[in-house]
């Protein structure tokens, strides 16, 4: 059973006290007699709850340490050690299959390994499309600007005003010295306030702070006593942290670093869409190249055909026939490999081009249904250089960043400053023995006070902000030489660029010819071969240089189209007539964020 009386050695001093000295005694004697038995354990009650409460709160630290301080929360979820330390084998006999043992069964399958699949032809334009829509590194780039842009509202919103509000309750029970002092008192406070950062890199401050005390000292006037005031504060930096250019550094350098992030993006979206271009132009050169292949094989077959009919004939040896099989294995050989690039080359499209119903596990075959331009340009190179560093975003990147750099430098040079702080504030004094009473003297306005003061500090040595100014400043030496040096890149891309369109059209020019004379020699080897003037080895030789010849051509004409997506590419631009505009993903309600979009014009 607990006990309402006061007992303990503090206890036993007092009582002590009241024997050496009556009056003493007296005074308390006369309080004791004046407050009834039941009160005095009602006023000891809340010392028993805090102690019950502070020995249940150590009995549950104790009891529950394994669920409140265990490592879980430390180390996050545990993988078994089987998975991370183990590594498994893969066995591929499980894959095996008996493999054709005739040249006939090898070809048939080789020819017919594209046959019965379902085929989708794409222009060039619907591939940009799906990918400014679908592109998953597109996606991930344009979250960027949206993130740069909660940092600069972050930025801004350090201005927002808060309230603040601080609660105090207490109650004291301690011997005292003298009849002019409390021996039990209570007290109760709250300070409502409303505190407003200002731009200039001071706060204001607007509270009311209320209390209520009451004590058992007989002599006291007001008890409980009620106070009510107004309070008014302002506290001002003068040179460290003063100033609307120096609190509002943070906001400018996020403002710049979410344009240089939409600048970064800008040139992903680029970055991309020239991909979607080079992939459908190398997609283009694989399936043709395929076609030249089977083509090749077709007139290898054709030999070996004409080459029996002359041995049947008597006019040439087996040998020619032999010759000819040869020949037939190494274009099945070229066949093999020239499907195997087309599969990768259509995967890599269907990658970037990233279309719900094509996965890249999907067995459709994709075909380009855009054919190449070769047109001849002139290419003023002066024009093309001067726009490429106009509209270049690593570049307005670059500059954006030393823009930031420039604010920073500001700031620290603030920074470094010595602190001078003015503190004013102004109260409004009420009392009474009611909170209405104590309101009405306050909104009398007969009992004010305010004070002044003032703050100093100051760094002896301030090294650390030297420091830090240097810092920023060979950081903006730092970029500004990049700066230079991205600018003579950027440059260098051009021209090169400009020099892979100008050799492009001339390789062109030279291929076709090549075409034409090489189809000329294979004809009249032909018919050399079927007088018996040249033999098979002459009739493939032919074939072969007029394969060389065609895949020149192909790779001409898509090198010159990837060549003007390249100068697209190096002066800031998109290839094509067309024109595209993003936007950042907007920001989430929380709940169902909605994917962002960019959309081709």
């Amino acid at each position: 059973m607990i006990q309402a009386r006061p007992t303990g050695p503090r206890f036993a001093h007092a009582r002590k006290y009241r024997r050496m000295n009556p009056t003493h005694h007296h005074v308390h004697t006369h309080r004791d007699r004046a407050t009834p038995p039941a009160h005095r354990r009602a006023r000891a009650a809340p010392r028993s709850w805090g102690t019950w409460f502070v020995c249940v709160a150590a009995s549950l630290v104790a009891g529950c340490s394994d669920g409140l301080f265990s490592s879980d929360p430390a180390y996050g979820k545990r993988v078994s050690a089987d998975r991370l330390r183990s590594i498994d084998s893969r066995d591929f006999s499980n894959y095996r299959r008996p493999e054709a043992s005739t040249h006939d069964v090898n070809a048939a399958a080789v020819k017919s390994r594209f046959e019965g699949l379902s085929e989708a032809t794409l222009s060039i334009e619907e591939c940009r499309a799906s990918a400014l829509t679908n592109n998953l590194d597109l996606k991930v780039a344009i979250v960027s600007p949206a993130i740069a842009g909660e940092v600069l509202s972050r930025e801004e919103a350090k201005f927002e005003s808060t309230f603040v509000t601080r609660a105090l309750w207490s109650e004291t029970d301690s011997p005292t010295s003298s009849n002019l002092s409390s021996a039990q008192a209570q007290f109760g406070r709250i300070e409502p306030a409303v505190r407003i950062p200002l731009r200039t890199g001071g706060n204001v401050e607007v509270g009311l702070p209320m209390s209520r005390a009451k004590n058992n000292n007989p002599f006291t006037t007001l008890n409980p006593a009620y106070e009510t005031d107004l309070l008014f504060s302002i506290s001002q930096p003068l040179l460290r942290g003063a100033g609307i250019r120096a609190n509002q550094a943070s906001i400018r350098i996020a403002s710049y670093n979410q344009q240089a992030d939409e600048a970064r993006t800008k040139l992903e979206v680029i970055r991309q869409i020239a991909a979607v271009d080079r992939s459908y132009w190398q997609l283009y050169e694989a399936r043709r190249a395929l076609e030249v292949a089977q083509q090749q094989y077709e007139l290898a077959m054709a030999q070996q055909q004409r080459a029996e009919r002359q041995v049947n004939a008597g006019q040439v040896g087996e040998i020619e026939v032999t010759r000819a099989q040869a020949a037939a294995s190494q274009r099945l050989d070229s066949i093999i490999q020239a499907q195997t690039l087309v599969l990768r080359r259509q995967r890599e499209l269907k990658r970037v081009i990233n279309m719900p119903d094509l996965p890249l596990e999907s067995p459709v075959m994709l075909a380009t249904s855009t054919p190449p331009d070769p047109v001849e340009y002139l290419i003023d190179r002066r024009e093309v250089t001067t726009s490429a560093l106009e509209n270049r975003m690593d570049l307005l990147e670059i500059e954006l960043r030393l823009a930031a750099d420039a604010a920073t430098i500001d700031f620290e040079n603030n920074a470094a400053l010595p602190l001078f702080t003015v503190d004013y504030s102004y109260r409004v004094n009420g009392l009474g023995g009611s909170y209405k009473e104590s309101v009405r003297v306050a909104s009398e306005n007969n009992f004010e006070d305010w004070s002044l003061g003032l703050t100093a500090e100051i760094p002896l040595g301030n090294e650390r902000a030297r420091s830090r100014i240097r810092e920023a400043i060979l950081r903006r030496i730092q970029r500004l030489s990049t700066k230079e040096a991205r600018s003579l890149s950027i440059r260098q891309e051009v021209l090169d660029a400009v020099d892979n369109i100008e050799q492009s059209w001339q390789r062109i020019i030279a291929a076709r010819q090549s075409v034409i004379l090489n189809t000329r020699l294979l004809l009249a080897e032909q018919r050399s071969f079927d007088v018996g003037a040249s033999t098979s080895t002459d009739v493939l030789n032919a074939a072969t240089d007029l394969a060389q010849a065609q895949y020149d051509e192909i790779r001409a004409l898509t090198n010159y189209q990837i060549a003007q997506v390249d100068l697209a590419f190096a002066t800031g631009t998109l290839l094509g007539a067309g024109k595209t505009d993003w936007d950042p993903e907007p920001r989430p309600d929380h709940n169902q964020p909605v994917p962002p979009e960019i959309v081709p014009r």
